[in-house]
C-alpha cells in the first residue's frame, strides 16, 4: 500500500483546490481578529454565525496583501463611515488558497461597501425598532427646548477641533449673548466611544439642575469612525435623558442611531453653536418686539389720556360757571327761606315777650302802690310779719309818691 507524506497530501489538496476552485468568488461573512503588521499586509479571520444561537458554523483565515489593503481600507471606510474592524459584516471578492504549511485561506481582492451599509442600516433599524417597542424612542425629542439655552454641557474630546470651533462660535456671536459651557470629556472615536459617552452623560445627570441642554459634538475625527454612535445602550440612554440633546457629530451620511434619538441633529459642531445662538436670538427679538409693543401701547394710552385731559380742561369753565350759577341760586333761595324763618321766629318771640311784659307790669309793685298800697322795708327787704320786728328797728314805708321813715317803739 502506497503512502503519502503530509507535504505530498497537502500539495495534492492545493492542486485539487486550484483545479476545482480556480475563479474569484463573492462571499458574505463577518470580520474577526483583524490585524495588520509592519509590512502593511492585513491578516484577518472570516466567520459565520448561526442567527439563532450565535454560535460559529464556519470559519476561514483571510489575507489582504499590502497593495490591495492600502486602497481597499480607506475606500471602504469612506463609503460606509465604518472602520474596517472586527464585528462588521462584509461582502468581499476572494480567491481560495491552500498552502502546504499554512493551510486553507482566502485572499481578498475587492470589497462591496453597499453590503456593509445595508447591514449597518439593518442594525440601526433593529435598534430603533426595539426603542420604539420599549416606548422610549421619541422621549428626548418630546422635551421642550428651553427658551434661553445658555448653560450648556458639552460632551466631546478636549482636543477635538470641533470643540474649539463650537466654543469660538458661541463666544463671538453677533448678538453678544453670554453662553456658559462646561466640557465633560469623552472619547469620540475608537472602540470605547459608547462607554466613554455614557460615563460623561452620567456625570452631567448628577448635576442636571446646572444645565439647560447637552451638546454631543465630535468634529475633526475620521468620518469612518462612527460605529460607536450606533449602539443600543447609548441610544437608550440619550433617548431617556432628561435634558434636550443636540448632536453635531460631523458627517454627511445617514443619521446614526444617536442622531435619530437626539432632540435635534445638526451636521457639525459649528452648526450646533449656530442653533443655540439662533434660539437665543429669536427670544431676544421676541422680547424686543414685546418691549416695543408695550412702549407703543403706553404712548397711545398717554396720548389718549392727554386728549381726554384737554377735553376736560375745556369743559371746566363751563362746568364751573354752571356750578356757580346753581350755587348762587341755591344761596338766594336759602337766604329767602332763612329770612322768612327768622322773621317768623322773631315775631313769635316778640309776641311772647309782650305777653311776659304785660304779666310783669300786672304784678309790678309800682302798680300796687298807685292803687293805695304801701310797702314797708327793713334793711331793703319787705316786712311781711310784724312779729319779726323789735324795738328800735328802722323802717322805710314806700308809698306811690314818696317814702316814710319810722322807728319801732
Amino acid at each position: 500500500m502506497d503512502s503519502l507524506s503530509l507535504l505530498e497530501l497537502n500539495a495534492l489538496v492545493r492542486r485539487s483546490l486550484e483545479q476545482c476552485l480556480p475563479d474569484e468568488y463573492w462571499i458574505q461573512a463577518e470580520l474577526s481578529d483583524v490585524r495588520s503588521n509592519t509590512t502593511g499586509h492585513c491578516y484577518l479571520e472570516f466567520v459565520q454565525k448561526d442567527p439563532r444561537s450565535n454560535s460559529l458554523v464556519a470559519k476561514a483565515r483571510g489575507m489582504i496583501w499590502n497593495n490591495i489593503y492600502r486602497l481597499l481600507k480607506p475606500y471602504f471606510e469612506e463609503a460606509t463611515g465604518q472602520l474596517f474592524v472586527s464585528g462588521i459584516k462584509v461582502l468581499v471578492k476572494v480567491t481560495v488558497q491552500f498552502h502546504e504549511l499554512y493551510g486553507y485561506s482566502l485572499t481578498v481582492l475587492d470589497i462591496d461597501p453597499t453590503y456593509t451599509l445595508g447591514d449597518m442600516a439593518r442594525r440601526r433599524r433593529e435598534i430603533l425598532l426595539q426603542l420604539e417597542e420599549e416606548g422610549v424612542l421619541t422621549l428626548n425629542k418630546e422635551l421642550e427646548m428651553p427658551l434661553l439655552p445658555q448653560r450648556i454641557a458639552v460632551v466631546s474630546s478636549a482636543t477635538a477641533a470641533g470643540y474649539g470651533d463650537f466654543c469660538h462660535q458661541l463666544k463671538h456671536n453677533s448678538g453678544g449673548f453670554f453662553f456658559y459651557t462646561e466640557l465633560f470629556p469623552a472619547l469620540m472615536q475608537g472602540n470605547q466611544v459608547e462607554e466613554s459617552i455614557l460615563d460623561a452623560l452620567a456625570r452631567v445627570n448628577a448635576r442636571i439642575d446646572d444645565f439647560d441642554v447637552v451638546v454631543i459634538i465630535r468634529g475633526g475625527g475620521a468620518t469612518s469612525d462612527l460605529s460607536g454612535f450606533d449602539t443600543y445602550l447609548l441610544a437608550a440612554a440619550c433617548a431617556q435623558f432628561p435634558l434636550p440633546i443636540i448632536t453635531g457629530i460631523g458627517h454627511e451620511r445617514d443619521d446614526t442611531v444617536l442622531d435619530s434619538v437626539a432632540h435635534t441633529r445638526v451636521k457639525t459642531p459649528t452648526a450646533a453653536a449656530e442653533l443655540l445662538i439662533h434660539q437665543v436670538t429669536e427670544v431676544a427679538e421676541h422680547l424686543e418686539d414685546l418691549s416695543a409693543r408695550v412702549q407703543q401701547g403706553a404712548y397711545a394710552l398717554l396720548e389718549q389720556e392727554q386728549r381726554r385731559l384737554v377735553t376736560i380742561q375745556a369743559r371746566i369753565p363751563v362746568l364751573v360757571h354752571r356750578k356757580l350759577s346753581e350755587a348762587r341760586f341755591s344761596l338766594l333761595t336759602t337766604r329767602k327761606d332763612l329770612t322768612q324763618v327768622t322773621f317768623a321766629l322773631l315775631s313769635r318771640h316778640r309776641h311772647r315777650l309782650e305777653l311776659l311784659q304785660q304779666r310783669i307790669m300786672d304784678v309790678s309793685p309800682d302798680k300796687l302802690l298807685k292803687r293805695g298800697y304801701s310797702i314797708t322795708l327793713k334793711d331793703g327787704k319787705a316786712v311781711t310779719d310784724a312779729s319779726s320786728l323789735k324795738t328800735g328797728d328802722e323802717l322805710v314805708t314806700r308809698l306811690s309818691k314818696g317814702e316814710v321813715y319810722s322807728v319801732v317803739e
